[in-house]
Parts: structure tokens; C-alpha cells; sequence
């Protein structure tokens, strides 16, 4: 099939949505698809750019700058996101070319009106990916109030679920998001992550100060959405535990705070790393024992973070700080492939983490610390590959 898919995020971007729009551009070029990446570009000195990218055809389309400006102006430059790429795309050398299917990933929000566009330009269908319901979790965290703001962004997703045929939600319980939907068909649609080489890291946690300690990671974004104050509040608790130390490695709104409280409390079992390249995750992972997934407790939509499935991936259960209700809760305990805490105890979460140390420390002993690490790739390999992610929606554009 030839496949157009639009997306504002995709390397060289190292944000986890960037390496799952890499894997999944990849994975429908192995199964023999021609595909066809439209992406939003801010500063462009041309109007459209036509890269390569591993047999991907990348269309980078001149538009106002959405990343790391003020919300109004933010929502502004978005909104008019996807009549500049249209606008832009017509004078490309792609003007004409006409699709078999649509996909397009959200967030964000706004990509309705180019997806509407090009499906009835080519008459056929569209797939949206939906990783992020706003702005039902932004009016959730208390971020924004139900008034018209909060109208406004509403009406800009519903007017993008009304474009596509069918919607891949993350897990079942975002279902009741689309009870209210009059047409088209919702389908859990897995997160997925392809295998990734061990090549390296430019961190050195045998070189630092977490050296010989069980070390709790996490890496990715550290903003509002997160709630990882609590995170150090259990390294307090646990500064006189020499053999237990946290990682954190990211950038974010909040990675500066985290950092400044950090050094006032004066804590020497946590060392804090700039973004690193995904590349480099595999063997930052590999010095590292457990894996660290936050969520803000407010939150009451249900997600499955990218990060999640690098654990899994890697073989590093996880301790996670959640909101209540996740499904992701569901499948950690099923597993057994962590610990998950949901009222932001930071004593149940100290018990949990102490909990987990253990667990790996007796199948150590006992197994060569395979028993827990085996649950964890297994249940990557089971549900998270790109290959099911990308054989569904293309059976979904066939129907």
C-alpha cells in the first residue's frame, strides 16, 4: 500500500513518540509498504524539504513553530499547522500523489483537517494513533478549567476523531473517552518498540556515584504530566540504603526543579543526566537494575508510557507511581513484572521498592537474576512489536 502518516514529532527529535514513529516507518517499509512521513517544520528556508530516511520518504513541510513558545502562541501556530503543510504539500512534488491509506498520530490534536484533505483527495481510509486523549487530561490534572479553552481544544479532537475510520486507542480502558463516538470503529492499538542494539552509553554509572548500587532509572520527559516529586521524597527516605541509588536522565518543564530540590536535600544517591540519544538507552539500561514509570496521580485517562516498554524491552522490572484505574496496573501485577502504587504513599512506594530490590536480589541468588528479567522481554516480544502495530492498521485501511 502507499501510506501517507502525519506527525509533528520524528528524528532527529529524540522524544519517545520520535522513536516510535522511527520504528513503526521502518516496520511498514520491511513489509513491503511505500511510506510516506508528513511532518511539520519550523524555520524552514524553503517550503517543503523531501528527505530519505531509511526508505521512508520524509516530507518536511514549512509551518509556524509549535515546540518551546508560550501556550497562546502555541495553540495559535498549531491550529494553523495543518493548513500550512496543506498549503505547502501543493506546491511539493508530491502535489499529486495520491494514497491508499492515511494515518496520522496523536498528539497532536490538530492534524484533522490535513487527514480529511488527503483521504478525499484519494478516497480512501484514515487511522488515527492516539497516544494522548486532550485536552481531557490536562482538564483532569486541574491544568485547565471546563470552560472555553477547554472547549475549544475539545472541539478540535472531536473534530479529528470524526475524520478517521478508525481510532487505535492504548489500552481498553480509554474506551469510555468514545462512547458518545457516531461512527467509525475504536480498536486498542499496543504501543510497540522494535529491538534496539546494545552500542554503548556516554554515561558511566560504574564511573559516578551510584557505582556498585542496585540503581533505579528513569528516562524521559520529566514534566507536569509526570508527578515525580514524589520520586524524591523516596530517595530521601532511602539515602541511608548505600546499596540503592536513582538515575534520572531527561529533559522537561520540570528538570531544573527536580534537580535544584535534589541538591537543597542534599542527596548523594541520586545523580541526574541531560538527554541522551535513543541509541544510547539499550546501554544505559544495561547499567541500571529497575525502571522507574510516573504518572500524576490526577490523571484519569489511561496510558502505557513509551519508557514502560523500554523497560520491558531491556529486562528491567519497573516500580510505578500512578494514577489509579490505569490499566497499566492490571498488566504490571498479571505479569509480575514490578511494583505499581497509586495513592502517592511515599511509604507504600518506599515498601514497594524495597519489595522489588529483594525480588531481584533473590532471583540473583537463585537464577541469575533471569526469572523477573525473562517475564519483562517476554511480555515485550508478546505485545509490543512493531510488526503487530503496523499488520493491524494496515488490515484496518483494507476493511
Amino acid at each position: 500500500m502507499r501510506i501517507a502518516l502525519i506527525a509533528d514529532t520524528f528524528p532527529p527529535l529524540r522524544t519517545s513518540g520520535a522513536v516510535q514513529l522511527r520504528d513503526l516507518s521502518r516496520e511498514f517499509v520491511r513489509q513491503g509498504h511505500a511510506l510516506t512521513v508528513l511532518l511539520p517544520t519550523a524555520g524552514l528556508g524553503i517550503p517543503w524539504l523531501l528527505e530519505d530516511f531509511d526508505g521512508v520518504q520524509v516530507l518536511r513541510l514549512r509551518a509556524p513553530k509549535t515546540k518551546d513558545i508560550n501556550y497562546v502562541s502555541r495553540t495559535i501556530n498549531e491550529f494553523l499547522m495543518p493548513f500550512a503543510m496543506l498549503r505547502n504539500l501543493r506546491k511539493s512534488t508530491l502535489a499529486k500523489e495520491r494514497w491508499d491509506g492515511v494515518v496520522w498520530y496523536a498528539p497532536s490534536i490538530f492534524h484533522g483537517p490535513l487527514a480529511n484533505a488527503l483521504k478525499k483527495a484519494s478516497g480512501c481510509k484514515g487511522y488515527l494513533i492516539i497516544r494522548d486523549i486532550f485536552p481531557e487530561w490536562a482538564a483532569d490534572m486541574g491544568l485547565m478549567g471546563r470552560g472555553l479553552p477547554y472547549k475549544f481544544f475539545k472541539a478540535v479532537a472531536n473534530h479529528q476523531y470524526s475524520v478517521a475510520d478508525v481510532i487505535g486507542i492504548q489500552t481498553q480502558g480509554n474506551q469510555a473517552y468514545f462512547v458518545d463516538r457516531p461512527n467509525g470503529r475504536i480498536e486498542v492499538l499496543q504501543n510497540w518498540l522494535a529491538d534496539a542494539p546494545n552500542v554503548g552509553c556516554s554515561i558511566d554509572v560504574a564511573g559516578g556515584k551510584l557505582a556498585g548500587r542496585t540503581v533505579f532509572v528513569y528516562a524521559g520527559n520529566m514534566g507536569v504530566a509526570q508527578g515525580m516529586g514524589v520520586l524524591l521524597d523516596l530517595a530521601e527516605r532511602l539515602r541511608g540504603r548505600t546499596d540503592i541509588g536513582f538515575l534520572f536522565v531527561g529533559r522537561g518543564s520540570d528538570a531544573s526543579r527536580l534537580r535544584t530540590d535534589a541538591d537543597k536535600r542534599g542527596l548523594d544517591n541520586v545523580a541526574f543526566h541531560d538527554e541522551i540519544d535513543p541509541t544510547e538507552i539499550p546501554g544505559l539500561y544495561a547499567q541500571c537494575h529497575i525502571g522507574i514509570v510516573a504518572l500524576d496521580p490526577r490523571h484519569k485517562t489511561h496510558n502505557i508510557p513509551g519508557k514502560f516498554l523500554s523497560y520491558m524491552q531491556a529486562g528491567l522490572p519497573v516500580l510505578a507511581s500512578i494514577n489509579p484505574g490505569n490499566d497499566m496496573e492490571g498488566m504490571i501485577l498479571r505479569e509480575a513484572v514490578g511494583r505499581v502504587c497509586t495513592d502517592q504513599s511515599v511509604e507504600n512506594l518506599q515498601r514497594l521498592a524495597l519489595e522489588l530490590v529483594d525480588e531481584m536480589a533473590t532471583d540473583s541468588v537463585a537464577a541469575g537474576n533471569a526469572a523477573v528479567t525473562d517475564r519483562c522481554k517476554a511480555l515485550s516480544a508478546k505485545l509490543f512489536s512493531p510488526e503487530t502495530a503496523v499488520s493491524q492498521i494496515v488490515a484496518a485501511l483494507k476493511k
